[in-house]
This record gives C-alpha cells, structure tokens and sequence, in this order.
C-alpha cells in the first residue's frame, strides 16, 4: 500500500505546499499553513466507489445544441426580496452558498425561508451544526414561527445526515448551519479546515444532483468580508449570496454574487425588527429618509442594483487642514474611485483640495460599486468645498472620465422613473444614449465636462459655514 503524504495547505486561500512556511505566499497570510495528511491527493475527497481502479471509462451518450429547453422546475421560498435575488425561487438540485458576518441575520432569514417552504406543505430539513435543537427553537419561537412543521437536527456528520435526509420523501429545502462545522469521514482532518469544507461541500452537492433538493450552505467570512474556505466551493455551488449590513443599521441587503439560474447583482433589502426580517418594498425611499435637504456636500445618486433602481445620498466634508499629509475616509464606496474623482477635479477643474481632508459617506450604510456614482460623488465635493446646497429636487448619474468628460451609462430611463416616483425633477447626467431618445419623466441638465457642473454649482448661494476654497 503506498504511503499517504503529508501536505501543507493555507487555511485562508487553500494554496497547496509541500512544506510549512510561516507565511502563505499566495494570499501573504501568516500563520495559517496547516499540516494534513492526504490533503493533497484529489481521490482522498472521493467515495470508496468512485476511488476504485477501472480498467476503462464508461461510454456515455452526447447531445447536440438542437432540441427543446425547459425552464429549471423552482420553488418560490415565499418571501419576495428572497426569490428576487435567487432568480425566481430555489431550483431543484441547486446548491446556494450564503455569506455573512456573525450576527448579521443570516439563520433568522433561513429559518424564515424554512418556515414559509414547511407552511407551504413541501418538506424543510433545518440542520445546525452550531446549535443545539432547543438553541434553534428558542428564536423560532421569538420570530412567531414555533409552529412551523421544519425538521430539525444538530448534527455535522456528513454521512449521517445524507442518510438521514435519503429517508422518506425528498426535502425540497435543506439548509447547512453552518459549512465550516461539517466533517466527513473521508478526510484526516479537524472540522473547519480547507480539505474538510471542500470535502464536505463536494458530498452536499452531489447528494441535492442526485436527490433534486435545494440545498443551502451558510459560510463563515473572513476579516476582509470574504466567505472563509477554499474559493473552489464558490466555483462548485450554483450561487453565491452575500448577506450586508451593518449593526449600527437596521436594515440588510442580501446581493447575488453568483447566480447560474439567474441574474447576478441582484439585491434584496430587509429591515431588522424584532420578529425577524422583513421586506422592504420602496428601498429608496428607506436610504433617502431623513436627509437634510438644505446642507452642502449631499447629492442623490439614482444607481441601479441589478434590476432594480436604487436611489441613495452621498455625503461628502470636504475641511482644511493642517497636516501634511491630507486624509482620505471612504464608506460604501471605492477609494480609489474617491482618488481619481478628487483627481480630476483638480487638473480640469482647477479646485485646490491637496490641503484639504476628504470623507465620503453612503447614506445608510449601502454599498455602491458601478461607476456611474462618479458625477454624484463629484457634486456632492464640489458642494462641500464651496458651501453652495445642490438642488433638493435634483438626482446625478454619470461615470467620470480622466479627461474631464462625463460618459454615459446604462439603464438611464430606469433610473430616472424611479427618481420620479419619489418626486424628484431634474437629472443632471451626461448625454443620454440612443435607448432614452423619447420622452423621459425628469427634465434633464446634460452635462458634458466636468466644469459645467462646478460653473452650476458655483453660481449657487453659498452657504454661511461654507469652507473656503
């Protein structure tokens, strides 16, 4: 019998090396190369059948691209921001990997989910791998869901429960709490680490292939926000969700990362309350509540996640200072984004912000991504740095070029109807594309360099405690 070799895998990338090193030099972590044993050798993941030497493969029949196609069979979880951001509902046999930091909701909303399947009449199989079964009853019960028919069990043996789930009729939902407390038996390894999550994840999926039951996995993230464990897992599940938010808010965003049967970006926006989660039907006009309409330094950006429009207020403070070297704060956006805006302004608008400290705030604690909240975050400085309140009644969308010129974006007639919806009347973008030559719903201020809008916004009244320039 040949001899098991001994590996040395990153706990954080899951990099492979034949010795211990006190730093990764994939990821440049330290301290987190772990010995195991066989956790280099892909068959130590497989069953005893499929490790088995053959003398040849099996013959299996192909198909061409002809031929009808069929929608995947789904199931509608019963909670509408949730099927939004699966696509429609759970498909049969897929496997969802949701992520989250602790605390963050993401057993409250499963379990949500769980009890509206189990009330549906379909069958709902909870397992807890961090939770006794009465720990798990308890906040059912404070979410007015104990009596749901869920069934539950706190178990991680993967064996043991794949067993116990091939039992009677097949679940339609089957939800893991959590990935990185499962072990299986075909590992030589604690529970937790990179071969054990990757092993355990491979036998979940192919028994929901096999079975045709949705199967969620709930992942631990690490410090940088990213799902801990190996990244194959990501590559091996059907979708991926992040669940966002932030504690000192009470509302959360769950975003589709990856999605095979469905669009990706998507989002859905709950609030937290004290029987759980619950929808958010306008979420614009949740990020957009309470803001100071008068003050310099705010400007409304109408962006797009996913489908949905989405309107929230960027702040910014722009204050002299004394250090040499200016400081540069970004919440819920890019900060080298922050950087080439900041940039721009100064070779083609002539603003001097080199002694000057920065900071620039999402409204809410959302995050925005796409480039297209340049003009806003562009207005929003411009206003801080002269004093001069932008326009209340006024949104901003436009991705902003090195050269000063402010480019199109997509989704445009979109956005602007939803900024009608909430009363808005002017939109100051950038010339619209041929998808928007009708009519739109908002007069439109087009803006084509940078300098117009600081000539626009300079012409305004300044405000009294305006910062000088």
């Amino acid at each position: 019998m040949a001899k098991r070799r001994a590996t040395f895998l990153c706990q954080e990338c899951g990099a492979v090396y034949n010795r211990w090193m006190g730093k990764c030099e994939a990821c440049g972590a330290w301290n987190s190369i772990v010995e195991e044993v066989g956790g280099g050798d892909a068959s130590a993941n497989m069953p005893a059948a499929l490790r088995s030497p053959r003398s040849k493969g099996r013959v299996f029949a192909l198909e061409g691209l002809e031929g009808e196609t069929k929608e995947p069979p789904r199931t509608p979880a019963g909670i509408a921001e949730l099927d939004r951001v699966t696509g429609g509902g759970f498909v049969r046999g897929s496997v969802i990997l949701i992520g989250g930091d602790p605390g963050i909701g993401k057993s409250t909303l499963l379990m949500q989910a769980s009890a509206a399947l189990a009330s549906a009449g379909r069958r709902v199989v909870y397992i807890s791998g961090e939770e006794a079964v009465g720990q798990v009853r308890l906040r059912a019960e404070r979410m007015g869901l104990g009596t749901s028919p869920v069934e539950l069990a706190a178990q991680t043996n993967v064996e043991d429960i794949i067993a116990t789930l091939s039992e009677g009729e097949v679940p339609a939902l089957v939800v893991i709490d959590s990935i990185q407390t499962m072990w299986t038996d075909t590992v030589e390894s604690a529970p937790g680490t990179v071969t054990q999550v990757r092993a355990s994840a491979q036998h979940l999926i192919r028994y929901a292939k096999t079975s045709g039951a949705a199967v969620i996995l709930v992942g631990h993230v690490t410090k940088d926000g990213q799902i801990a464990g190996p990244r194959v897992v990501e590559h091996m599940v059907d979708a991926v969700a992040s669940f966002e938010g932030d504690s000192a808010h009470h509302f959360r965003i769950l975003r589709a990362v990856k999605n095979r049967f469905g669009p990706t970006d998507e989002i859905g926006v709950f609030e937290m309350t004290g029987k759980g989660l619950a929808e958010v039907a306008n979420p614009s006009a949740l990020f957009l509540e309470g803001r100071d309409k008068a003050a310099p330094g705010t400007a409304v950006f109408a962006g797009m996640e996913g489908t949905r429009p989405l309107l929230v207020e960027i702040q910014a403070l722009v204050a002299p200072t004394s250090l040499g070297t200016p400081r540069r704060a970004v919440v819920g956006w890019d900060p080298a984004r922050l950087s080439m805006v900041v940039a721009v302004l100064e070779a083609h608008a002539g603003l001097k912000l080199g002694m000057h400290d920065i900071y620039l705030n999402v409204a809410g604690g959302m995050r925005v991504t796409e480039p297209a909240c340049d003009l806003a975050a562009a207005a929003a400085l411009v206003s801080s740095l002269s004093g001069a309140a932008l326009p209340p009644d006024s949104v901003y969308f436009g991705e902003l070029g090195l050269s000063g010129a402010v480019r199109p974006v997509a989704q445009a007639p979109t956005r602007m109807k939803e900024a009608a919806k909430l009363g808005f009347s002017t939109a100051v973008i950038p010339a619209l594309r041929g998808e928007a030559d009708g009519a739109t719903p908002l007069r439109s201020n087009v803006i084509g360099h940078i300098t117009e809008l600081v000539a626009q916004i300079a012409a305004r009244p300044r405000h009294r405690n305006a910062a000088s320039g």
